[in-house]
């Protein structure tokens, strides 16, 4: 129970939301494009991203001194279904 409300919690944000659908779209994109797209700010669209890396729901990657996020492919099932609501 405790996992579904930490859950339900994370996507009920729609800044949140936007950034699963952006990323469920695209290829991985760094904290800068996401917040450009979003038009939030950086430190507002990083605690959005670690909390959903929290989740697995995202992975991060590092390249070139840059963190790269996508969508998990290997998140749990139960979330991978309740993403997918929104993708």
């Amino acid at each position: 129970m405790k996992r579904w409300t930490q859950i339900f919690k994370a996507l009920a944000n729609v800044n949140r939301l936007k950034i699963i659908t952006l990323l469920a779209g695209s290829k991985p994109m760094h904290v800068t494009d996401i917040a450009a797209e979003l038009g939030i700010s950086l430190k507002a669209t990083s605690k959005h991203l670690i909390l959903l890396h929290n989740l697995d729901v995202l992975v991060a990657k590092g390249e070139k001194g840059h963190i790269y996020y996508s969508l998990n492919s290997a998140m749990p099932k139960d979330l991978r279904n309740a993403v997918q609501l929104f993708k």
